[in-house]
Parts: structure tokens; sequence; C-alpha cells
């Protein structure tokens, strides 16, 4: 595979091999330095290297000593600085604070590469390095953190990161455009204070004056500092002007200073995306390490062909680099790269010698998203706080994969590819919509690896709209399709939903029912995602304030430690090290019927317990509650007409035989479905009692044989 031939310089030597004795842009990144377009960092370095500029590369340096940043000299224009692909934190702790084995984006997959938050620490080491050069920061770390924000990890309120990192502006979101139109007037000598107006930016200004543009301003970092209803009301503001057609600047006091967050940048076009991943990557870790870098092996032979999510989720994952993002950093408008840019990338990959003929996903943030929700999005942006998908499709929705569909069809026809995969994640929602089957079909009977992963994350509709996530319904129904469609051709794929407990919003009583869920069904899943909150996210602002933003209402949090544990623990009811934590939960939400011998009981109760020698019906059981709110009867009530009132001969017909499905209507109650499986019953016309079925299997009643 041969595309770039050569590495951007990382040290002196290299520069001077080149015959450069300055350069113009010093990106730091604090992952390994990997040339791929899946990473960031190597984005805007080959994209301003295709703009003319020189560029170095300086990748986990040592962050003690600020000679680390002088190794290669002076830029001549600027100091790019991001903080990996992933949330530093993220990539070191676990949701319980623990710190992680393993950095996969650092050589050899080991920890003590880069720093706690390496945006501030690189920023101040870069300030002591170069006093007067220009300092511009940005990635996912610092786009989600340009406001003041909520810090799990120092659980506190923290400062817009512009405060704490000494950096000139910020660059948010999918920076190209902006870091391109940065680079240009830094290269016409524009003092970078004076660089206020560009999309997509941020910048700390004394005077408000200076912003070009509408705005709108938000609670200060004082008041979302002391009080949660300001930290929520400041979220909205966030996200409903987070459009690059109709958003609008946001100001943010910060102690006596201004914080100023121009409107977004537009994604880039078809043309513009096309141009962007042909540029000259070598696809690989510098030789540099000794040890290869694991984040490698996942991207290596996938190919990204969208950008931006209108879904509309509220909670991001920890995953890798092409796969979910925030729509808070991408945005919810999507673009995407043509098919003939996109197979133009699978046939170079054919020409690895690692290629074995599999190309293990074809995806994006969504996989199955290849244009815009609507047509009115592109002239008036995005509708402000609704969402495309959830908890109902919008009736402007344009569900069409016929694009993509084609794209796999093509991908699948190049010599040498003997599989194509998709494993981002679909939108299964969205694939409903869609009247054509022909991409359902197409995904099942060749881009499936065994397993088909998709979110649901819960079954309760409480928790799924705090999420905003479609309801559980519309999952029973793609799953009934997917399995239909694999039965009709013999084949055995599965189908393997993520979950995740604790999440704003869900009670002890939600992480029972989706356990029962579970129960019946026969899944019981080894890994459990716990709830994780990251700066930027509106769950994020629910766990910390228990305000939902978008309807000021409060919303149950569960921020114990040992609350969290018991919801993890339902979901994983089969594992013993787990059996203690379960009886505890199915003991405080009055649900130990679950504990027993039958099937839909989670745990069985062992010999001594308590819950051993009970039968069912003697342990604690929740009422029964009626859709209509009315107390249940009594027990051993029948359910019949008062005497004297006949039955209408036009209610109730015969059952034609057993096992046939029939309706029984009555005037004050919905129709009931009933299966009939051995004995048949009947509602004789003009009678007012039940008759069994005379000749069983036949179904037909016996004349005077009333019980």
């Amino acid at each position: 595979m041969v595309k770039g031939t050569e590495f951007l310089p990382v040290s002196r030597d290299e520069m001077i091999d080149r015959g450069w004795y300055y350069y113009d842009f010093l990106v730091v990144t604090a992952d390994g330095y990997i040339d791929h377009p899946s990473f960031g960092s190597a984005i805007i370095a080959r994209l301003l290297e295709g703009e003319g500029y020189r560029v170095a590369v300086l990748a986990q340096p040592d962050w003690h000593d600020a000679d680390a940043f002088r190794a290669m000299g002076k830029p001549r224009y600027g100091v790019l600085i991001g903080g990996g692909n992933l949330d530093s934190m993220v990539a070191h702790y676990t949701v319980a604070k623990r710190r992680r084995t393993q950095d996969l984006y650092s050589p050899g997959g080991k920890l003590g590469f880069r720093p706690d938050r390496p945006t501030i620490v690189y920023a101040n080491r870069a300030r002591e390095a170069f006093p007067d050069t220009p300092i511009v920061i940005g990635g996912l770390e610092a786009s989600l953190r340009r406001f003041a924000h909520y810090d799990y990890w120092d659980d506190k309120v923290r400062r817009p990161i512009l405060f704490d990192a000494p950096a000139d502006l910020l660059v948010y979101g999918m920076g190209e455009s902006a870091t391109v139109e940065i680079a240009r007037r830094l290269a016409a000598r524009t003092p970078v204070g004076d660089i206020t107006d560009v999309r997509g930016t941020a910048c700390i200004v004394t005077d408000p004056a200076v912003c070009r543009y509408h705005e709108v301003t938000c609670p200060s970092f004082e008041e979302v500092r002391d009080d949660k209803t300001a930290y929520a009301q400041a979220t909205k503001v966030q996200y409903d002007e987070h459009d690059p057609i109709r958003g609008k600047a946001i100001l943010q006091q910060c102690q006596g200073r201004w914080l100023l967050v121009n409107p977004p940048q537009r994604p880039l076009n078809r043309q513009a995306l096309d141009r962007l991943y042909d540029l000259p990557f070598t696809r690989e870790v510098h030789p540099m390490y000794t040890e290869g870098i694991p984040a490698i092996e996942e991207v290596r032979f996938s190919i990204c062909h969208n950008r931006g999510c209108f879904g509309g989720r509220t909670v991001r994952r920890r995953t890798t680099t092409r796969k979910k993002q925030l729509a808070f950093h991408q945005g919810r408008m999507v673009t995407s790269r043509s098919i003939e840019s996109v197979l133009a990338e699978a046939e170079l990959l054919t020409h690895d010698p690692r290629f074995k003929g599999y190309i293990h996903d074809v995806g994006g943030p969504s996989a199955n998203f290849r244009h815009t929700s609507c047509r009115q999005q592109k002239e008036h942006g995005m509708c402000k706080g609704k969402s495309c998908l959830a908890p109902e499709p919008c009736k402007n929705l344009d569900a069409d994969h016929s694009e993509y569909t084609e794209l796999l069809q093509r991908m699948r026809r190049i010599p040498g590819i003997k599989k194509v995969f998709v494993r981002s994640g679909v939108r299964y929602d969205y694939m409903l919509q869609d009247k054509n089957k022909d991409f359902f079909k197409e995904l099942v009977d060749y881009h499936v690896s065994g397993q088909l992963k998709v979110a649901p994350e819960h079954c309760v509709s409480s928790v799924l709209d705090y999420m905003g996530k479609p309801h559980f319904d519309v999952f029973l129904k793609f799953w009934r399709q997917y399995q239909k469609l694999n039965e009709s051709d013999g084949r055995e794929q599965y189908l393997v939903p993520y979950l995740m407990s604790s999440h704003p919003g869900c009670t002890l009583n939600d992480a029972v029912e989706l356990a029962v869920f579970l129960k019946r069904t026969g899944h019981q899943p080894e890994q459990v995602q716990d709830f994780y909150p990251t700066p930027g996210t509106m769950s994020t602002c629910m766990y910390y304030t228990g305000i939902d933003p978008r309807t000021m209402k409060p919303v149950y949090v569960a921020r114990d430690p040992h609350d969290k544990a018991l919801q993890r623990a339902l979901l994983q009811w089969g594992r013993g090290d787990r059996r203690s934590l379960v009886i505890e939960a199915l003991e405080k939400t009055e649900r130990t019927d679950l504990i027993g011998f039958t099937p839909d009981c989670l745990i069985r109760p062992v010999k001594g317990e308590k819950y051993f020698g009970l039968k069912p019906e003697e342990r604690q059981q929740p009422p029964k509650k009626k859709k209509d709110g009315r107390p249940p009867k009594p027990e051993g009530t029948p359910h019949r007409r008062p005497e004297g009132e006949d039955v209408p001969q036009e209610e109730g017909r015969l059952c034609q035989a057993a096992g046939e499905k029939d309706e029984i209507r009555c005037k004050k109650t919905p129709p009931i479905r009933v299966v009939f499986l051995r004995m048949c019953w009947v509602m004789r016309r003009g009678c007012r009692r039940v008759h069994p079925a005379g000749a069983g299997r036949r179904g037909r009643s016996a004349p005077g044989r009333c019980v």
C-alpha cells in the first residue's frame, strides 16, 4: 500500500533531511504519532501541509520540561495543541475513578506517556517555551470543555478550558476550516489578538462588543458554579445555539472577562471531504516507536464515510476513533464522502500485504447516515429543541439507504475484497423508517459477522426519553425483522444489544425491569457499561444538577457507588459475585418474587437462605396496577356479566379449532387477544356461562354441559 511515503518530521534531524531550516507550525498531540485519517492530529497536520505550510509533529512530549518543545526550534506562525482522539481522563480512569491498566493510544498500550488533562499541561509548557508565539488548542478534549463544565473527576464545576490553558484561541468541533483560516491570517502577520471572528472558534475578550455575530448570553461561570439551575439553563442555551446555520455566538462571563464562542463552522461538503481523505497519509505508526500502538489495529482496514449524527443522543460511549462522537462536537448535520472516494480508499487497502480480504468497517458516528435528515436543514438548520428520531421520527425525515446500499455493493465487487462488515453501529430506528427494505436484507446477507451490535441502551420508556433514544418497542420490531430475515435464509446470526446502567432517570425499579426482560429473552450480558459523566453532554448536566435541561424538571440520579453497583448487579444476575447485591436490590424493590425456581426468576435460593422454603405467593410482590389507574379486583372475583344481563348475539364468536387465535369482544373492555392451546373455551350466544369445548381439539361446544 503506497499513498504517502514520508512521515512529517518529528525531530531536528528529519527536518534537516528534508532541507528545512525552519518550519511554520508545530502540531502537538497527546497520542502516539499515527499518520492515519482516523486521528485528528494527523488530519490537521496533513491539511496544513496541503495548504503549503511546513509542519512538524511533536507526539507525547515530555511535559516536565519546556526544552522538549524547543527541540525543533521555534515555529514561525504558531503551535497547535490537541489532547488526543479520546478524552484523556476517560482514557486514564474507569467510571469508578480507578486507574486503567493500558492506554490504547500510546506505544505498547502502556500508561505514563501523557499527563492528565494534557491540553492544559501542554499549553502551559508551550507558553513557557515560546512566550510570543500564538497557541491554538483544539480536539475533543478542548471542544467539550469550551464552556464552564462539571468535572466528574474533581467533582466540581471548572472554568472554561481557555482560562486554565494559556492559549490564544480554541477550535471546537471538526476544525479543518477554522484551522486553515487561522493559519492564513497568522501567515499574513495578523495579530492573534485580532482573530476573534472565525467561526468554530472561541477566545477570551475583555469587551463583548468585539463580537461580530448575533449573540446570546448564558449564565456566568460563577452562576453555574453556585446554582445548579443556572447550570442547566446554560447547557440548554449551548445546545440550542450549536447549529452552523441559525446558531448565534455565545458569551459567558468568567472572573471579570468574557468567553466568546463564535457560531459553528459549516460542515465540510462532499468535495472537501474527498480532498481531505485523499491527502498523502502513510496510514502507519511512525517507525520511531519500538512497540506498536494498539489503536491502529482497530482502524487499519476500516473506512469512515460520513460525519455528524442527527440521532440526538444525550450521552456518548467510550469508543474508538472512528465511532460515535458527541453531536456537541461533530454536530448534528450529516455529510458524507462520495462513493468514488470511498471505493478508492478500499482499493488502496487491498494493496497492503497484511490485508486478508476483509474490510472491518464502513461507518462513522452512525454507519447508515449518508445525508441530512431532511431537505429543510440545508437552508434553515436543525430544529431547535427537537430530535429527528426520538422519541418519534419526524414527519419530514428522509430515510433513504439507496446510496449506502450502492456503496456496499460496489465495494464487494472490488478484486481482493472477500467481505465487508458494518461494525460501527447502525441506527435501527432510522432503518425501520425506510420503506425500501433492500438495505436491511443487504446488511443481514452480506455485512454481519455473526453478530450485529446495536444500542437500545434500556427497555424503560422514561429512561430512554432521558437518553434521547427511541422507545423499546422500536427495538423489538427491529429484532423481529432481523430474526425473520435470518430464518428465511437459514442463517444463525445474533443481535447483541448494548446496555447502560445508572443513567440519570434510571431507578432501581427500572433496572429490575431491564433484568427481567434480559432473563425472559435469554440474554445475560458479560459486560455492562455504567453511565460515565463526561464534559459537554446533556446527560452529565442531568447527573450533576438533577435537572433535565430540556424541560427543567427534576431527574432521579444514582450517584452513590453502592446504588450504581446494585443496578449493575441486576443486569449481571447470573454472576456468583453479584448474588448478594442482586438479593439486596430485589428486597429494596419488593421483588423477591424473582427469587425462586420458576423460569421467570432471576436467581435460585440456596439452602439455608430465608427464601429457600417460601412459596412465590409468600414472597413480597408489588401490587398489580391497571392501565386506567383503577385498583385491582379482589382475588377470586369472577370475570363475567352480572346476572340477568344477556349477551348480545353480535358479541363473541365460536372458536373453530384448538390453537386458533380468537378475539373475545366486550363493550366495556378493549379487544383481548387469546391464544387457545390445549383447552378451548367458547362463549355461547344467549348464555351467561362459560362452556368447555366438548370435542376438545375440534373446539365445538357440547350443549347442556355448562360448568
